[in-house]
């Protein structure tokens, strides 16, 4: 059985963890909302005013005047990720993390050990309340798609099991918006055919699926009838580090965009300098509202895990696909592959000096923004152009 393992609000919940004055109120964690900042997470206080992450922090405000803005602290945020993780891996060693606030875990081995997958899924929920001080929702199913659901709708504080035999009387009920990826746009297409709950889209035939979405509406067809294939990989065996963000809104303007991939290279970076590894290749991925989907790529000289290094040619991959008009952007991603032990540059003898300020500035960024918070020190909008 498959765990998925979802944070509830996980960047504004530590926040009122450590900042008990700020419970109850509504907090909005993000840029600020006097120039073009972006929401990255809100609790379940400001989401009730109609706050939602990507948003502009100048409409958040408007929606939410009484709302606290903090700005994000991501180091200290992965710090606190990397202890949960720990808790993950005392149940099982496959634990595929998403990003810092949510996890895949295969415990289908542990049973024995542990008891069975809703114990197993108890005492971990348990341990990150007791220990961590956070609450965090958990679905259990046969496989990913579905434990991704459930977590999804028990939020928060959830807890729900999907066994096998109740698989499509789980899923029919739903609307397809439940559906991994389904968004508004695909949501309007699929209404337009008189397609609104999973059940309806389950009797469609594939070819339709296909016909609308290409290889996407394949997969849309796999998940109504709750199949899912992919493995729980967990990061020593992967082969590639990526994390993306799909918008509740679709998003015309660059300056969100870029904003996004500024956070996601950060933590992709982190996840490489934590396990030792040092990639090639660097990737950012955009999908446009109609799901056209372009995936961009360049290979480094060098393996690094320099976030500025990282950060320069992502961005650059960004403004080259998306400095002219373009479509609403429905997901932007970034990602690493080509994988090596270490910093292939750290094995030579004599380092560029500026290789080694970078090197150093990372261990001091890392230090400091664990310490005293993401606002202590803070990436200029143009650093990696620098």
């Amino acid at each position: 059985m498959i765990l998925h393992v979802d944070m509830d609000a996980f960047y504004a919940s530590i926040e009122e963890r450590d900042r008990p004055d700020l419970r109850g109120k509504p907090v909005i964690v993000g840029g600020s909302p006097k120039g073009r900042g972006v929401v990255a997470a809100a609790n379940y206080k400001a989401r009730a005013f109609g706050v939602h992450s990507a948003m502009p922090a100048s409409k958040a405000r408007r929606l939410c005047p009484d709302a606290i803005f903090l700005p994000p602290r991501i180091n200290y945020y992965a710090e606190v990720s990397e202890k949960i993780q720990n808790i993950f891996k005392n149940y099982t060693p496959l634990v595929e993390p998403l990003s810092l606030d949510e996890a895949f875990l295969d415990v289908t081995g542990c049973e024995k050990l542990f008891g069975d997958s809703e114990a197993i899924g108890k005492r971990i929920k348990q341990e990150i309340k007791e220990e961590i001080g956070l609450c965090a929702s958990v679905g259990i199913a046969p496989n990913k798609f579905l434990a991704k659901v459930a977590s999804d709708l028990g939020k928060p504080d959830g807890f729900l099991v999907v066994k096998l035999e109740d698989i499509q009387g789980f899923l029919d009920p739903l609307p397809v918006g439940r559906i991994w990826g389904v968004g508004k746009a695909s949501d309007r297409v699929l209404a337009q055919k008189g397609i609104r709950t999973i059940n309806q889209l389950r009797q469609q035939p594939r070819q339709i699926l296909h016909e609308l979405f290409g290889k996407w509406g394949d997969q849309l067809w796999e998940f109504a009838h709750g199949r899912d294939g992919r493995e729980v990989i967990p990061d020593h065996e992967i082969k590639s580090i990526s994390n993306e963000t799909t918008f509740e809104k679709n998003l015309d303007d660059f300056d969100p965009l870029r904003s996004h991939i500024v956070a996601l290279t950060e933590q992709v970076a982190w996840r490489l300098r934590r396990h030792n590894l040092s990639a090639r290749t660097v990737e950012i991925k955009i999908r446009f509202a109609d799901f056209k989907t372009i995936t961009r790529s360049q290979t480094l000289p060098k393996a690094t895990h320099t976030t500025q290094v990282l950060l320069r040619v992502a961005l650059d991959l960004l403004k080259t696909n998306l400095e002219k008009k373009h479509p609403p952007v429905r997901l932007v991603g970034m990602g690493v592959s080509h994988l090596v032990s270490g910093e292939l540059i750290q094995g030579e003898l004599f380092l560029d000096e500026a290789r080694q300020k970078q090197q150093r500035i990372d261990a001091a960024t890392d230090l400091i923004r664990s310490k005293y918070g993401e606002s202590a020190l803070k990436r200029g909008g143009g650093e990696a152009h620098k």
